[in-house]
């Protein structure tokens, strides 16, 4: 805004300088007659409007022309805009020769055409500046509507850092390499996996941070905000879940082994470019990135398929059906953070699914309160059919066997 303001003042001043500077020094005085007789009757007037305030309709003209040129109104409503001001000026002209005043338009005029002209031909410098900018950082890592947003201006995006409240998504492959695994299907599989997954979340219209052999890093929300970025992580990550899950069991070459991971962390990244570097530079960091892969591997310890993070929990209660897993620590060590595992969306679970999810809660509750028979039984509630496997849940019970084995080799008072 700032910069819009600076400049819209920068072209109007100078405009009007220039044409006041024309219209002072005689230099158009016979265009100005010759149209101004299109209007108005000078010989018939008895009296002139000033040169004070015709050097002010001037200003005010070539600044509000230059305004509406810049801004982010759209563009067939500034033209518009700017073409009823073209008639307004000699509609004034004509309603003050009416009642014996002469105003002369034709200054007016040349400072909304000059405006309008010096207006455009930035704007054209800056889309073709800003053009290169968003193919340089955003090729092939947006989604083509929202490429086609930021190339075109509809989505504002100027380079400059700024925060921007996002969800980061990491995916990677579970158990990915094991030794019996060959380098060739291993190398092979794995680009395939790379490959998929960075074009479902670019679809799906997060900005692809990262591909490679340590897994896929997208951002929902980031460089096109989205309130809506949580539930669309999430869903997303669910979506993949059982996408994968339907590929295995129709058979697909997919190591019976493998599974696909993510981690999910919302909040704040700084983002925008580097511009002390030799080379341009997109800049996209924080904390939620790193949390993201933290998580992401952290499913290979407690057996899950996602983990989030609790501000991304409270964003996506209402929507997705969710878990306690643990507290672990953050990035600084005094911080204790809890982690949830999606399971499934609120829209799809069943009402046994609610209620196994409760249980597996009042389990994990109990079982801080270190009640370890009652967490038993609650994990028992929580389990679902003998086909269905539940890692997580299993994790826990792994965790009371020796507990509930203390137990009841305690003597009896």
């Amino acid at each position: 805004m700032k910069r819009l303001l600076i400049t819209t003042l920068i072209i109007g001043v100078g405009v009007a300088l220039a044409v006041g500077a024309l219209h002072a020094s005689k230099s158009i005085a016979g265009f100005e007659t010759a149209a101004a007789q299109l209007v108005s009757d000078y010989a018939g007037s008895t009296r002139i409007v000033s040169e004070k305030w015709q050097y002010v309709v001037i200003l005010l003209v070539a600044l509000a022309v230059a305004w509406l040129s810049l801004s982010m109104v759209p563009r067939w409503r500034s033209r518009l805009l700017i073409g009823l001001l073209l008639v307004e000026l000699f509609g004034l002209s004509w309603v003050c020769s009416l009642y014996g005043v002469f105003f002369q338009p034709t200054p007016s005029v040349l400072a909304l055409v000059f405006a309008l002209a010096i207006a455009e031909g930035w704007s054209a410098f800056l889309r073709r500046d800003r053009s290169h900018l968003v193919r340089t950082f955003f090729a092939d890592r947006l989604s083509k509507k929202e490429f086609r947003g930021l190339s075109d201006g509809t989505t504002p995006f100027n380079g400059h850092p700024k925060p921007y409240d996002v969800s980061v998504v990491v995916c990677d492959i579970g158990n990915k390499f094991t030794e019996d695994s060959e380098p060739a299907a291993f190398a092979e599989a794995t680009a395939k996996f790379i490959r998929d997954t960075a074009e479902h979340l670019i679809k799906e219209g997060a900005y692809l941070q990262a591909a490679d052999g340590e897994g896929v890093v997208a951002v929902f929300g980031f460089p096109v905000p989205n309130a809506e970025h949580a539930q669309k992580a999430v869903r997303v990550v669910l979506d993949m879940k059982k996408d994968f899950q339907k590929r295995r069991q129709e058979g697909e070459e997919i190591s019976a082994n493998w599974d696909v991971r993510a981690g999910v962390s919302s909040g704040v990244i700084i983002g925008g470019t580097l511009k002390d570097s030799q080379r341009p530079l997109l800049l996209a960091s924080g904390e939620p990135i790193d949390l993201a892969r933290r998580f992401c591997a952290l499913n290979r310890f407690y057996g899950s398929n996602a983990l989030i993070d609790t501000p991304t929990f409270d964003r996506v209660t209402d929507t997705v059906v969710a878990r306690p897993i643990d507290f672990v620590n953050g990035l600084n060590s005094h911080d204790r953070l809890e982690i949830y595992e999606p399971v499934w969306l609120a829209e799809e679970a069943k009402p046994e699914h609610v209620a196994r999810r409760d249980a597996f809660w009042s389990g994990v509750v109990l079982f801080r309160e270190k009640r370890w028979a009652e967490a038993y039984n609650e994990f028992q509630k929580a389990r679902g059919s003998d086909a269905e496997d539940d890692p997580p849940l299993q994790f826990y019970l792994r965790r009371l066997e020796p507990l509930l084995l203390d137990l009841t080799e305690l003597p009896l008072e």
